[in-house]
Parts: structure tokens; C-alpha cells; sequence
């Protein structure tokens, strides 16, 4: 049994952050010592964790004395404000934030794809953006038979990627249109209830969003692929759980739908649900609260020859998040990096 921890939750009052907390217990994480940070709005909160009441601390510079292991959850500023100090602290970082996810010394994981980078930590291990894990997990054990050269991706991400605020209003907005009466957006720049939204984050000059971006980057960091071509759509749903994604794949060598399907079956966390004839496919309503990462739709590609297409689903806030943070921390402590 490995040695127990003290933990720290940076944003343990946040969706992702509750979530942590569930999984942790859920998997018995080792935890000697569990501090519970968050903005000085939540202070004083109660949170419970097994037999213990915890009650919700301010985060500050200070505040990780003694941590072993730091789980940031928070926003892009907090992030590069407190992790240095955690880090000076001698506690190991592991940022679900975009913050650090770029920097060339900060390994960006998917333990099922590239956990040999955990190795060359030097404090700081960065979780990818919520619909990067599952694309990276599923591609991965194909590229490493047939060679990825390009892929396009179309995701269709819930609410809940935004935070409680867009939860909340979702939820308020579904009731106002039920009622006959007007909405008036705040989270987001138009009605998120009954409607898409094709944009995520900001739009840059080239006319992608900072989101759309970030799946490109990060795919080809994971995967140790610079020159990989990725393009991305992003769309916001109404749903308030999982994130959904429509995948076209081409690759340097011949490949079929079976040979798809063969791959990536015994990929553990990879769960195939694809029974067209009889309309059984992964949806987001089905996947919330499971860990895997669920294929379907696999069929060729009718515009390339050496082209794979698939709709892949997973719950963004495990799978997404939490789930990769503790199975890095797990990967950590078995190589005992931590």
C-alpha cells in the first residue's frame, strides 16, 4: 500500500472539484491529510469527505505547508499565482487550468497515452482540456499501428465544461422557455437553452476559437506530434453533462472499420458501444457518472480511402478532469514520483 498523502483541492467548492473528492474516496486515493481550498467567497463552507468534515479554507500563497500533492481546479490567474509557491512548498501540482499546458517543462498527460512523461516533472503535470483526453485516448492506439496524419473534430460540449453558473443557467433558462417567457443570457453571449452555440471561448484573427486551439495544440503535444494536422470545431449544447465528439481520422497505412474496432477494444478505459442496426451509440445522458471513454459510429471515412469516422462521448467532469488528475496522481505515486 503506498504511503498516504496530504492532499490539497484548489477549487474544491467548483463542479470538477466536488467531483475529485467522490472519485478520491470512490478509489480509496491515499489521504492522510485533506485541505480544502477555494476564493475567499467559500470560506467557511463545509465539505464532507468520508468521516471528515472539512471546512473550506482561503487559498493563498501560503497554504501549502506540509502538501505533498496540490490539485488545482480554478482559473487560468490562480493557477499561475499559487502554483509556483506550492511547488516551492514541496508539493507536486497537478493543474486542471490551460496555464501551464503549453510550457515545454510541464508534462501535459493522458496516462493511457504518454505516462512516461510524467518522469521528467519538475513540479507542475498539467491535465489537457476536457474533450482533448478522450480524442488523444481513443487515437492513440491507432496511431500506433497506422499512423495518424490528420484529423477533424467536431465537438459538442455541455454546460457543465463552463462551470455551476452555466448549470444554473441552463437550468433557469429551460424553465423561462417552457413558461413562454424571455431569457436574458449571462454566462454566455446568446440563449444556451434550446440552442447551439458554435463558439467556445474567445475567437482569435484566424477565426477559430481559443478552445478550438486548444485541441489542436494539446493533440499534438500528447501524442509527440508536431506536424500532426488537426482541425477543430467546437460547439456549445444544451446538455448538462458530457462532452460529445465526431471524429474523421486519416491515416498513412490502409484501415478499416474492423481493424478500428479491433485496436482499440482492449484499450483499457476505451468502452465500444456500436450496434447501429439497432441504434445503440454512446450518448452523453447515458455516459454521465462513468469513467470510460465510449466509441461508436465507426464506419470508413466515404471521402478518404485511408479515412476512419467516429462519435465518441464521455463525461467531461470525470473522464474529462478529476478521473485523469487522480489516475495521474495513481501513475505518480506507482513510478513513486510523488
Amino acid at each position: 500500500m503506498p504511503a498516504p498523502l496530504n492532499v490539497a483541492v484548489v477549487g474544491a467548492t467548483g463542479l470538477v472539484g466536488r467531483e475529485f473528492l467522490k472519485i478520491a474516496a470512490e478509489r480509496a486515493f491515499p489521504i492522510k491529510g485533506l485541505r480544502l481550498l477555494a476564493s475567499h467567497r467559500s470560506v467557511g463552507k463545509k465539505i464532507t469527505y468520508g468521516e471528515w468534515e472539512i471546512e473550506v479554507e482561503e487559498a493563498t500563497p501560503k497554504s501549502f505547508e506540509s502538501v505533498d500533492l496540490a490539485f488545482f481546479s480554478a482559473t487560468t490567474e490562480v493557477s499561475k499565482t499559487l502554483i509556483p509557491p506550492a511547488v516551492k512548498a514541496g508539493a507536486v501540482c497537478i493543474d486542471d487550468s490551460s496555464a501551464w499546458r503549453m510550457e515545454e517543462d510541464v508534462p501535459l498527460v493522458v496516462p493511457e497515452v504518454n505516462a512516461d512523461d510524467l518522469e521528467d516533472h519538475k513540479g507542475i503535470v498539467s491535465i489537457p482540456n476536457c474533450p482533448t483526453t478522450p480524442l488523444c485516448h481513443v487515437l492513440w492506439p491507432v496511431h500506433q499501428k497506422y499512423e495518424l496524419v490528420r484529423v477533424i473534430v467536431d465537438t459538442y460540449q455541455s454546460v457543465s465544461g463552463t462551470g455551476a453558473a452555466a448549470v444554473a443557467e441552463l437550468t433557469e433558462q429551460t424553465r423561462q422557455v417552457l413558461d413562454g417567457n424571455d431569457t436574458r443570457p449571462h454566462v454566455y453571449p446568446h440563449q444556451i437553452a434550446f440552442n447551439l452555440l458554435p463558439q467556445i471561448d474567445v475567437f482569435l484573427g484566424s477565426g477559430y476559437t481559443k478552445e478550438e486551439w486548444k485541441i489542436i495544440n494539446e493533440t499534438r503535444k500528447i501524442m509527440h506530434a508536431p506536424e500532426l494536422a488537426v482541425s477543430a470545431t467546437c460547439v456549445r449544447t444544451p446538455v448538462f453533462t458530457g462532452h460529445s465528439e465526431a471524429v474523421h481520422a486519416e491515416f498513412a497505412r490502409p484501415i478499416s472499420p474492423e481493424d478500428f474496432h479491433d485496436t482499440i477494444k482492449g484499450t483499457p478505459g476505451i468502452y465500444v458501444q456500436d450496434e447501429p442496426s439497432v441504434s445503440i451509440y454512446p450518448t452523453p445522458w447515458a455516459v454521465a457518472g462513468r469513467d470510460e471513454t465510449f466509441v461508436g459510429r465507426i464506419r470508413q471515412d466515404a471521402s478518404h480511402p485511408m479515412g476512419i469516422a467516429f462519435w465518441l462521448v464521455s463525461d467531461n467532469l470525470r473522464k474529462g478532469a478529476a478521473l485523469n488528475a487522480i489516475q495521474i496522481a495513481e501513475e505518480m505515486i506507482a513510478r513513486d514520483l510523488i
